[in-house]
């Protein structure tokens, strides 16, 4: 993920603060533990559970980093309470060929296709950004075929 101009909803930065605590406080306790209760069975140099173990603190150690970094470089956009455009935190109710389909506009450390929270840099994202209700608008989607949508609600 790039971190030029990252962006964060406030609810994203909660988010991620939260995620930072767990692993700084939790995983991380019970990472060590493991590794504590691995080097109790003698030889480390044939010991699955202790090399499993320590992967998994250098991940979440790696993922730990990440957050700082995403932290310390975000910038928190407020979310206008009233606005008929399209924004960064808007709730976006598109038709796309008759199919209803709801996206939540949010900067790319926050996006999860998976739960329709989508980049502002994605086609997509970067396409509804500043329409209003109405407005037809057309991306190029992942696959390189283009997408046109109606905005039929906006949501903030």
């Amino acid at each position: 993920m790039s971190t030029d101009n990252l962006i964060l909803t406030p609810e994203g930065r909660v988010k991620l603060e939260e995620e930072l605590r767990y692993l700084e406080n939790e995983k991380m306790a019970e990472i060590g533990e493991r590794i504590k209760v691995a080097r109790e069975f003698g030889d480390i140099s044939e010991n699955s559970e202790y090399d499993d173990a320590k992967n998994e603190q250098g991940m979440v150690a790696a993922r730990i980093n990440e957050i700082n970094h995403i932290l310390s470089e975000a910038t928190v956009v407020d979310v206008p309470k009233r606005s008929n455009k399209v924004s960064i935190g808007s709730v976006v109710t598109v038709d796309m060929d008759g199919r209803e389909r709801v996206f939540t506009i949010v900067g790319a450390a926050e996006a999860s296709v998976a739960e329709g929270r989508i980049s502002n840099e994605s086609p997509v994202g970067a396409a509804l950004i500043g329409h209003k209700k109405g407005d037809k608008v057309s991306a190029t989607g992942p696959t390189g075929r283009e997408v046109s949508m109606t905005v039929v609600k906006i949501e903030h």
